[in-house]
C-alpha cells in the first residue's frame, strides 16, 4: 500500500521517507535514464525515450539526462556517472540484465531512488515497473493464425529470458485459438539492437516456410524483409513491436504492440516529488493503458488486411462464432476491463512435451509469468540454456 506522506511547512513539498531527501518548492527533480541500446533504434530504448520526453514536457520541475547504449556489462559504471556526476535524485535503469547491479546502487547509494524496469528484485529505495505486452502478441497471434496460409509462423528473438519466452507463447496462445494447426518457429539472436542478425534470421525463416514473422527486437528489420518478400509477390504478414512500424512494411505489417511509457514515468516521477512513492512493482498492462495493439498511431489493424480477417470465422466459447477480425476486438475490449475478463494465460495449458503448466479454469499468476521458462504446445523446440 502506498504511504501517503503530510506536507510539513511552507517552504517543504515534500520529504522521502525511504531517502530522506526534501524538497524545497520550486527546486527540480533530476531523473537519469539507463538504456540498453539507442535511443534511434525504433524499439525499445526509442520508447523508453519517447516516455521519458512525455513525463518531461508534463511536469516543469522535472529535468532528465540519458546514456545511451549501454552495455548490461557497464552499468555499475553508468549508474555511478549517473549519481556522482549528473547529481541525479532518481535513476530509471531499463533493461532486465541492469537488475543486480541497480540492487547493488541502491545500497551503495541509501539517498536516491532507483526504478528497474522488467525485472522482479526489490530493496527499500529500489522499485520495479513494467508495460508488459503479452496481451497484444496474444491478439497479433489471433491474426497471424488467421491469415498464414502455410501454417509456419516465425518469431525472430533477442535473448531467451522470460520476458521474450512470455511474449513468444502469448503470441503461439493467439494462434491456437484460431488455427490448432499452426506452429511458431523461434530463431535467437543474442542480440537487442541487430538488424543484420535480425534480417538473416527473417530470410531463414521465410525461407524454411515461415509466412508470417513477429520479433522482439529493436529495429525495423524483420518487417522489411517481409515487406520485400511482398513486393517481390510473396505474401509475408508482419507484426511489428514496441513502435509504429507499419511505414516500413505498409504492404506487410498486419499490427502489433505499441507500449505507452510515458504515462507511467509521470506517474512514478510524480509519486517521488509528491512523497508519496514506496518501491511498489508497477505492472501494467492494457488496463491501465500502458499496452496498446497497433502498428501504426492511426489506426490498430492495417486497413489492407481488414477484410481477409473478417473473412475468417471462429467458434468461440462465450463469444460464440465471430470473424477473427470483431475477436481481435472484443478481447482488446475485454483485456481493457482487466485480467479477470480475459487473460491468454488461462488453462488449460500444456508444454510442447506435454507436462499440464497451467490448470482449466485458472489464471497465471504475475509471478508465474515473470518467470515463465518452457514452450507452450505449438512452440517448435527448445529454449536454449
Amino acid at each position: 500500500m502506498r504511504t501517503f506522506i503530510r506536507l510539513l511547512g511552507f517552504g517543504l513539498l515534500c520529504l522521502f521517507l525511504t531517502t530522506g531527501i526534501a524538497f524545497a518548492e520550486g527546486k527540480k527533480l533530476k531523473a537519469g535514464f539507463v538504456y540498453v541500446g539507442p535511443v534511434g533504434d525504433y524499439g525499445w530504448s526509442h520508447a523508453h525515450d519517447v516516455g521519458r520526453k512525455f513525463a518531461e514536457k508534463k511536469l516543469p520541475w522535472l529535468e532528465t539526462v540519458y546514456i545511451e547504449s549501454v552495455s548490461e556489462a557497464d552499468a555499475a559504471r553508468i549508474i555511478d556517472r549517473l549519481i556522482q556526476e549528473e547529481k541525479c535524485d532518481a535513476v530509471f535503469t531499463t533493461s532486465f540484465g541492469y537488475m543486480d547491479d541497480t540492487i547493488a546502487a541502491g545500497r551503495k547509494y541509501p539517498n536516491k531512488i532507483f526504478m528497474h524496469c522488467s525485472g522482479f528484485k526489490q530493496a527499500k529505495n529500489v522499485g520495479t515497473y513494467f508495460s508488459d505486452l503479452y496481451q497484444m502478441y496474444y491478439l497479433n497471434g489471433l491474426m497471424a493464425g488467421a491469415l498464414t496460409k502455410t501454417n509456419k509462423i516465425g518469431y525472430v528473438a533477442a535473448f531467451p529470458i522470460s520476458e521474450l519466452v512470455r511474449h513468444i507463447n502469448a503470441f503461439a496462445l493467439g494462434i491456437k485459438a484460431v488455427n490448432p494447426k499452426a506452429k511458431v518457429h523461434v530463431k535467437w539472436i543474442y542480440a537487442w539492437v541487430g538488424p543484420e542478425k535480425a534480417k538473416e534470421a527473417a530470410e531463414a525463416l521465410v525461407a524454411e516456410g515461415c509466412d508470417s514473422l513477429a520479433f522482439t527486437e529493436d529495429t525495423p528489420s524483420v518487417i522489411e524483409v517481409g515487406q520485400d518478400h511482398t513486393e517481390k509477390g510473396k505474401q509475408i504478414y508482419a507484426f511489428s513491436h514496441y513502435s509504429p512500424m507499419e511505414a516500413y512494411g505498409v504492404d506487410s505489417v498486419v499490427s502489433g504492440q505499441l507500449v505507452d511509457w510515458g504515462i507511467m514515468y509521470e506517474k512514478i516521477l510524480r509519486d517521488i516529488y509528491e512523497g508519496t512513492w514506496t518501491n511498489e512493482d508497477l505492472w501494467w498492462l492494457a488496463a491501465e493503458k500502458a499496452a496498446l495493439l497497433g502498428g501504426s498511431l492511426d489506426h490498430m489493424i492495417n486497413p489492407k488486411f481488414e477484410k481477409d480477417l473478417k473473412a475468417v470465422k471462429v467458434e468461440t466459447a462465450d463469444l460464440g462464432k465471430i470473424s477473427v477480425y470483431d475477436l481481435v476486438l472484443k478481447r482488446y475490449e475485454q483485456m481493457k476491463k482487466g485480467t479477470e475478463v480475459f487473460d491468454p494465460y488461462t488453462g488449460p495449458i500444456k508444454d510442447n512435451t506435454g507436462k499440464l503448466r497451467i490448470e482449466k479454469g485458472k489464471r497465471a499468476s504475475k509471478d508465474d509469468l515473470i518467470k515463465i521458462m518452457y514452450y507452450v504446445d505449438n512452440v517448435v523446440g527448445s529454449i536454449p540454456k
